[in-house]
């Protein structure tokens, strides 16, 4: 009868690779999570902020706010809230003749609960949301619309949309955005004043730290929130990195050193599938493609919850670049990236680009294009400028209607009101956004074209 070999392999070793290999997995089944506590802790840490209030940001967005590629013409405000000790209400204001918002709310894991505004679930008539804590069984009060979540965290996005960059509309904009209300449904009959807290010049910075501080706030969400049924394979892979609920998170250097190899591993991982690129969107060869994978586009809409889909692997591609769950895509809002110009090359900060967008945009409300750190996501640091958009009335057009924008470390003469800065040091990328498209811009009537290099 023949012997079974021996492993060679020290336990040690195996037990070193297995948890490498879990911080792999753990790091991108984690991303949207893990995203979210970043952009809260930094609330709590750099701001008087809290969760319950709403933290905005007094002015169009400039290289001060780091998340991850953040819309630069429009006026953010941000709650985070939680459900652990009732019902929370987000109340909403309508629509008026010059002012209006586009919303998501999402949980702690940046699923999708609801859009709102203009183009969102209300249609633009405001409202009070009502989000549940798990497994609600109270009936609902009339007159709110209710959003039943798994966790408790989560958080609201809220676009004060703006007419132009001037002053004056950048105040009417604020003045608009103060008009939303956060309080606990056991306080609706006397709502509490909502605290507003500007924080337009804090270094807000919660780009993605490819390190072992990741699994930090993987920690804090897991001890804070109640287990997802889809999730709880996660339980033990967790407990084999030393998360597990109810007890600290204290890694000892050596496992700490392997956690930051996984992480490294992951990161590696999620920039290779990203810089693979999404599907083309206005062609075949378009170098714009669709924002995200269109499968996690599709679980999404069904709150993961498709008997036979988890596309957990493009959820941490999506939230490493990316923050905020959007429930209809395309009917408020869309987005198209590119990272390479028409020739498939990467765009480097050091050339000279210029891209065309073609005359009558099919959208109801503005469209942009942003340029972005390519490496971290977030707008590119130290320049004064970050998009151009068809809020800017200076903007050049061509004879055709047509507008040409210049990407680069040195504007082009006379272009200056249609230039972007870039960092020559640094790669880039950009994300065209359609706000209200029209049926249009989906049956491709309208083609956006490709990025040229400036000759």
């Amino acid at each position: 009868m023949t012997s079974l070999p021996v492993l060679a392999a020290e336990p040690s070793h195996v037990l070193d690779r297995e948890i490498e290999r879990k911080a792999v997995q753990a790091a991108v089944w984690g991303m949207p999570a893990v995203n979210y506590d970043l952009m809260r802790q930094e609330m709590l840490d750099k701001t008087p902020g809290k969760v319950g209030q709403v933290i905005y940001w007094g002015r169009p967005l400039d290289w001060h706010n780091q998340t991850l590629t953040p819309n630069p013409d429009a006026l953010y405000f941000m709650v985070f809230f939680t459900t652990k000790d009732g019902p929370v209400v987000l109340e909403l204001p309508p629509a008026e003749a010059k002012a209006s918002f586009n919303g998501n709310i999402v949980t702690a894991w940046q699923l999708p609960l609801e859009d709102a505004g203009l183009l969102g679930i209300d249609a633009g008539k405001g409202g009070k949301f009502l989000v549940l804590p798990p497994d609600y069984k109270d009936t609902v009060p009339e007159g709110y619309i209710p959003l039943r979540s798994e966790v408790n965290g989560g958080y609201m996005l809220f676009r004060s949309n703006l007419t132009s960059h001037g002053d004056a509309d950048v105040k009417a904009s604020i003045e608009y955005g103060k008009k939303l209300k956060v309080y606990p449904l056991s306080q609706a009959a006397s709502p509490p004043e909502t605290t507003f807290t500007d924080v337009k010049d804090v270094l807000f910075d919660s780009t993605i730290k490819w390190d072992a501080s990741l699994f930090k706030h993987l920690d804090r969400v897991v001890q804070e929130e109640p287990w997802i049924a889809r999730d709880r394979i996660m339980i033990d892979q967790l407990k084999t990195l030393g998360i597990e609920k109810g007890k600290p998170f204290k890694p000892d250097a050596h496992v700490e050193k392997l956690l930051a190899e996984g992480v490294r591993e992951a990161r590696a991982l999620l920039e290779a599938k990203y810089d693979a690129g999404f599907p083309p969107f206005f062609s075949d060869t378009s170098r714009w493609t669709f924002p995200t994978y269109p499968d996690l586009i599709t679980a999404a809409k069904a709150d993961f919850n498709e008997p036979d889909a988890y596309p957990v692997d493009h959820r941490g591609v999506a939230y490493s670049y990316a923050y905020i769950g959007i429930k209809r895509l395309g009917a408020g809002q869309f987005y198209s990236i590119s990272i390479r110009d028409k020739d498939g090359d990467a765009f480097d900060g050091a050339r000279n680009y210029r891209l065309n967008v073609p005359a009558n945009v099919p959208v109801q409300q503005y469209w942009s294009v942003t340029a972005y750190d390519r490496e971290t996501h977030a707008l590119i640091k130290n320049v004064d400028r970050a998009s151009r958009s068809s809020q800017i009335p200076e903007l050049a057009k061509n004879a055709d209607g047509s507008i040409d924008l210049y990407f680069g470390p040195r504007v082009p003469k006379g272009k200056d009101t249609n230039w972007v800065p870039t960092d020559p040091k640094r790669k880039f990328e950009l994300m065209f956004r359609a706000y209200g498209p029209t049926k249009d811009f989906f049956d491709k009537k309208w083609v956006l074209s490709d990025v040229l290099k400036a000759r």
